[in-house]
């Protein structure tokens, strides 16, 4: 490995500046790759980027020195969001190589690719743009640490956004097939289960939610550890759960917060998560209990409660259709 330009390495070292020492631990960090054959692009970009934070996520950095061992990590972790990529490493096109391979080999199209380079005549700009799916251009004399935090920035608030509208699509797919037998019981869980997708997506919620149902004697037991709950759909670190469950089989942070709902049969919330909670005229009481990064938005709550409403009074009209059909 050679050194950097001398230009280069003054002008990222130069651009740092203090180090926080309040260090922050955050759920699901966003997933960076840095590829780069240098060891002091590393260092420098892991400094400038320490302290951020996006949707109260903060960063993972993971480091590659070649575009074979990028191509490696690429294929293990398939959810990367941004590649910070060099150009020249163990050949003069290393990183124009992998972008193609990320591209059409692996069939990456989220991945946000900036192009990093210090010898731009090797790689100019306008052929490597028409030529290849990147998403930013840089020549690495012009990052200075609040150039790379915003193109960075930029480029996660992108991945997120192309991620929940798959997300979303994903889960509108799942709705449309239940959709057509849409009032058949074996048909309602992939409704369920789609439209909870769709809202998750929607409202870049964290994936940890759960739909459940909670009515007569299930929901009114004496002895609270042996409550039950009937659960639709789950995601997240509820997917595990399925079917009727005994209430002490979740942590005791997620009973308390059902249950403190379906006592005071009223919505039950807190700085990071929300139980929305509704009774169909046919005394159908269904919870969804969602969690998310940062505080619920008024939009955010009345979307929520659209949602609980109208899933329990689809769970109403199948079973009046199933008495009708038996009468």
């Amino acid at each position: 490995m050679g050194d950097l330009p001398e230009s280069v390495d003054d002008k990222l070292l130069l651009a740092e500046e203090g180090i926080n020492d309040d260090k922050r631990v955050y759920a699901e960090p966003w997933k960076l790759l840095v590829v780069d054959d240098e060891k002091v692009v590393h260092v420098v970009t892991r400094l400038a980027l320490e302290d951020f934070e996006l949707g109260g996520r903060g960063l993972q950095m993971i480091s590659a020195y070649s575009a074979e061992e990028a191509r490696e990590l690429m294929q293990h972790h398939g959810d990367i969001a941004v590649v910070l990529l060099d150009v020249v490493m163990e050949t003069e096109h290393a990183g124009l190589e992998l972008v193609h391979c990320i591209r059409e080999e692996l069939n990456n199209r989220m991945v946000r690719i900036i192009l990093r380079t210090g010898q731009a005549g090797q790689a100019p700009e306008h052929e490597v743009i028409i030529r290849y799916d990147i998403n930013d251009y840089k020549e690495k004399t012009e990052l200075t640490r609040q150039k790379l935090f915003s193109s960075v920035y930029t480029a996660l608030r992108s991945y997120r956004d192309l991620t929940a509208l798959d997300n979303n699509r994903r889960g509108l797919l799942r709705v449309i097939e239940a959709s057509a037998e849409i009032f058949e019981r074996r048909h309602m869980q992939a409704f369920y289960e789609g439209v909870l997708e769709q809202l998750i997506a929607l409202l870049y919620l964290n994936s940890d939610a759960m739909l459940v149902r909670a009515s007569g004697m299930i929901a009114n037991a004496c002895d609270a550890s042996e409550r039950q709950l009937q659960v639709l759909a789950s995601s997240g670190r509820f997917r595990q759960y399925s079917g009727t469950i005994k209430c002490d089989v979740l942590d005791r942070e997620t009973q308390d917060r059902l249950q403190c709902a379906i006592n005071g049969k009223s919505n039950n919330y807190g700085d990071n998560y929300w139980v929305s909670y509704y009774c169909t005229k046919a005394g159908v009481e269904q919870l969804l209990y969602v969690s998310a990064r940062d505080s619920f938005s008024v939009p955010d709550v009345h979307m929520i409660e659209l949602f609980v409403r109208n899933v329990a009074i689809a769970h109403d009209n199948v079973e009046l259709m199933e008495r009708l059909r038996g009468g």
